[in-house]
């Protein structure tokens, strides 16, 4: 295949990123078992980490995968979803896959589905899973770190033998499908569980926190919990960094530095470094210094990222009311401003009205505006929750941002949020990560 042919093929399956998932029956893990089967069941071929959760999926994933990879390990990353490329996903060592390699991949898929099952009709999400897990065996990784896409127990990602589970905080998100209480979503997320694996928690809710202790019980494994196990303590923050303290099993880990900046994001580190912790555990040759140097080396696109100075212009992706209110508390501790001016864009079927309870209030003016995607909302729905605050509007995240260089000043903020979409489409051009 070139790149056209699979664009056009893996485009070809229906993507319920796009267009929204409309029940829990689109969730189906025997399916992707089937597909995984048709693959030769390549999710066998590595040992991996595997994290669910609300927030600070990719953040936690790619800390540990950046920690192994110090440690002189070949790790794949499959992450989702992606910023600016579906290549994204995938990579090794911190390497996207190429073009080559991903059309490669896709041409096998296409063969094995013709020859084996010409009418199994995956899902994107379950198609492009597989791809990455037959690439990680090809390149005969040592590990794979894997984040689930949407829940956990019925997550695609699910069908992976884990040796350290991770879940990151749990808050409200997808209730349609995961459920209308936080011990709902974590009883999905915390089916990732398995005997044999140690398992990492970062703090929770109580509701929630409980969930997750029955579960490691009934399948006998031993719980770590961030907060508790390992101990976190604050040093310093600013726009480019965040510095902190870890108490661990093993040693401390001080003045350990990171440029995912925000205090969420020192949680996220340290239950990677937990995790790492387990590993060691296990026998694996895991150093104090590969610790702090792969958390360090880590950058993601789109996490309250700087793309712009005088004014600031922030992008991040948040899309719930927890994730909107962990931006809103770093742009405040992180960054010093006179005006905030927010660009809002949201996906439809999100919580809006907890986005704009966190955001409305600390904006000094805001413009509505509406991402590409199929799955954009209306500005004027957004609109519906300014709390009486005048907003402005446009079509394009293009010209949402022109408006709002018009009127900020130098020393003021810029702050582009709401969906990965979004986020998406105001870095393009912008970051050395292109």
């Amino acid at each position: 295949m070139n790149k056209g042919d699979r664009v056009e093929y893996l485009n070809s399956f229906v993507d319920y990123e796009k267009i929204g998932h409309k029940a829990r029956e689109s969730f189906d893990l025997d399916r992707m078992r089937r597909l995984a089967g048709i693959f030769g069941n390549p999710e066998r071929s590595f040992p991996a980490i595997h994290v669910a959760g609300t927030k600070g999926k990719g953040s936690t994933a790619s800390f540990i995968a950046n920690i192994l990879e110090e440690a002189g390990f070949r790790v794949g990353l499959y992450t989702s979803p992606h910023v600016t490329d579906a290549r994204e996903r995938i990579k090794i060592n911190s390497e996207t896959i190429s073009e080559p390699d991903l059309a490669h991949q896709a041409g096998i898929a296409r063969q094995l589905l013709e020859e084996n099952e010409p009418g199994f009709d995956p899902t994107y999400f379950e198609i492009y899973t597989a791809i990455a897990f037959n690439y990680f065996r090809e390149k005969k990784i040592d590990y794979g770190v894997i984040e689930a896409g949407l829940g956990g127990r019925l997550d695609a990602t699910n069908i992976v033998e884990p040796a350290v589970s991770i879940i990151t905080p749990i808050s409200y998100d997808h209730v349609r499908i995961l459920g209308n209480t936080l011990a709902d979503i974590a009883s999905e997320k915390s089916g990732i569980i398995k005997r044999g694996a140690t398992v990492v928690s970062a703090p929770q809710e109580a509701e929630a926190l409980s969930v997750i202790r029955m579960a490691c019980e009934s399948s006998g494994v031993r719980l770590v919990l961030v907060g508790r196990d390992v101990g976190i303590k604050e040093v310093r923050g600013d726009y480019e960094k965040e510095i902190f303290n870890v108490r661990g099993a093993f040693e401390d880990y001080r003045n350990c530095r990171i440029h995912l900046i925000g205090r969420h994001q020192t949680i996220n580190a340290t239950s990677a470094i937990a995790a790492a912790e387990c590993l060691r555990e296990k026998g694996v040759a895991i150093s104090g210094e590969n610790i702090k140097n792969g958390i360090e080396k880590t950058r993601i696109p789109a996490r309250c990222e700087v793309i712009g100075k005088k004014p600031y212009i922030i992008i991040d992706g948040a899309q719930n009311k927890a994730s909107a209110r962990a931006l809103k508390e770093t742009i405040r501790r992180n960054f010093k401003y006179e005006k905030l001016i927010l660009v809002l864009g949201a996906s439809k079927g999100k919580d809006i009205k907890g986005m704009c309870e966190e955001l409305v209030p600390v904006a000094d003016r805001i413009i509505l505006t509406k991402a590409k995607s199929e799955r954009g909302e209306e500005p004027a729905a957004i609109g519906e929750f300014m709390q009486n605050k005048v907003a402005a509007t446009t079509d394009s995240v293009e010209k949402a941002i022109k408006e709002a260089e018009k009127t900020a000043g130098a020393e003021d903020a810029i702050v582009v949020t709401g969906s990965f979409y979004v986020a998406a489409e105001a870095r393009r051009g912008t970051s050395p990560y292109i």
